[in-house]
């Protein structure tokens, strides 16, 4: 490894890697390098380097090739030593030849291992949650992206973006992605999420909207030792004088296997799927200030109404829209990976699990913090985080250890203070304010429109 390398490699794990010097050090990331085959030359982007440099990509407000790349020279120049050229290309082929799957096992590794450090007493019923959900994601309009993950069938030739579907399993105590799926729009949520649910651990709970409230996800999440919290699906009819009765709005029922196998499924996968299913449903009052109340029907295998009280249960999916939506509109929009700038498939979905693993980054972050409020973690300011964390990373890296643990702790306070005001019950309507730009819709390729510019 050569000097420059080492440096950056040492100025990397004091900076960006301080939240997770208990959770992933660097012998630890050097081991998962190694299982899983990588060598190199001696270069300045090793795969360390590289894997911090993306991570730093994403935390950054500017995401291009030269703002990373002139941050690592600066950071080298600050150390003594002479800089790299500032050109993106060696930077840009170091993207390339890191491996996705070391991206994709440092994202669940960092999500268990920070878990491990919150408190049992926390766990909500002394088990752990986690919450999923999907959303889609857009991407540079190029062959390639268009050959794996196709345009919107609505959307002209060259006058559309490509996009994927992501679905994504949340640790509802940390905020931390624990397992996640990357496929193009021909393969549905419902089918992704049945894919994730091997990841699932004896005693888990998992939580998630309506869409997902089916015979075969209870009994597949089942299947795992775990249990389902799902909001019903629409198109399943409830009779609550039926069954056998906890309370008013929460009984027991039997539910039938349906007779047809999912497309997705093997006959023999359907076949391991039990005859009947005991399920719970149970009737939530949801009252919001000024609106009129909602009902809605959770159903779920945690069968033990006096352990898992109807009150329990509403308080358990209050938490899932902070869970899933308020987490997707961070990677989204905070961190910027709603629309995607890589050329290639592969790179693409290396761009996704780096944004997925600086999120957890920032979690990791937001968790040492939260013993200072309290553990109010609804309350610390992601954006925030990652605006001050991003700050101090420069002296970080090239600071003195006792000036850099200083910093450290005034990091922590100072994200203990920028807390998110209380706003309870509150609304917005879903308008938009500032008018658009004059310009029409592309409904021609920019080829084409550019050739009749130049007629």
């Amino acid at each position: 490894m050569s000097q420059s390398a080492e440096i950056l490699k040492d100025q990397f794990f004091k900076s960006l890697g301080l939240p997770w010097q208990e959770i992933l050090p660097a012998s630890r990331l050097n081991q998962i390098l190694e299982e899983e085959g990588i060598k190199y030359r001696n270069r300045v982007y090793t795969p360390v380097v590289t894997l911090w440099g993306m991570i730093y990509q994403v935390l950054s407000a500017d995401k291009s090739l030269r703002y990373t790349v002139k941050g690592i020279t600066t950071w080298l120049t600050a150390a003594g030593v002479a800089p790299p050229s500032s050109d993106t290309g060696a930077y840009s082929k170091a993207r390339g030849r890191l491996s996705e799957g070391v991206l994709q096992r440092l994202v669940p590794e960092t999500a268990e291992a920070l878990e491990k450090q919150v408190p049992d007493a926390q766990a909500w019923c002394g088990r752990r949650v986690k919450v999923f959900d999907g959303t889609t994601v857009l991407m540079a309009d190029s062959a390639a992206n268009q050959a794996a993950y196709p345009q919107h069938g609505n959307q002209a030739e060259g006058c559309g973006f490509p996009f994927a579907r992501v679905v994504v399993f949340f640790c509802l105590l940390t905020g931390a992605v624990v397992s996640a799926c990357v496929a193009a729009k021909t393969m549905s949520e419902i089918v992704m999420s049945r894919l994730l649910y091997q990841d699932l651990e004896a005693g888990d709970i998992a939580m998630a909207d309506q869409a997902y409230g089916s015979y075969i996800d209870l009994a597949l999440i089942q299947q795992q030792g775990a249990d389902g919290v799902l909001r019903k699906h629409h198109a399943r009819k409830t009779d609550f004088r039926k069954g056998r009765k906890h309370g008013i709005g929460d009984h027991q029922v039997v539910w039938q296997k349906p007779k047809r196998c999912p497309d997705h499924m093997s006959a023999d996968e359907f076949e391991a799927i039990p005859q009947t299913l005991q399920v719970r449903e149970v009737r939530l009052k949801l009252s919001r200030k000024g609106f009129r109340d909602q009902f809605i029907v959770l159903v779920t295998t945690l069968l033990d109404a006096q352990r898992y009280t109807l009150a329990k249960l509403s308080q358990l999916y209050g938490w899932r829209w902070q869970a899933a939506e308020v987490s997707f509109r961070h990677l989204k929009t905070t961190l910027k990976m709603e629309i995607l700038t890589a050329k290639t498939p592969e790179m693409v979905r290396k761009e996704i699990w780096t944004h997925l693993l600086a999120y957890n980054l920032l979690r990791s972050l937001m968790e040492q913090a939260a013993p200072l409020i309290g553990y109010a973690r609804a309350s610390l300011s992601l954006q925030g985080t990652r605006q001050l964390f991003h700050q101090t990373l420069t002296v970080l890296a090239t600071a003195s250890d006792a000036v850099r643990q200083s910093l450290y702790s005034h990091l922590l306070k100072d994200m203990a203070t920028d807390l998110l005001p209380s706003r309870p019950h509150r609304h917005e309507p879903r308008v938009v304010k500032r008018r658009p730009k004059p310009f029409p819709r592309m409904k021609q390729p920019r080829a084409v429109l550019k050739a009749k510019l130049a007629a």
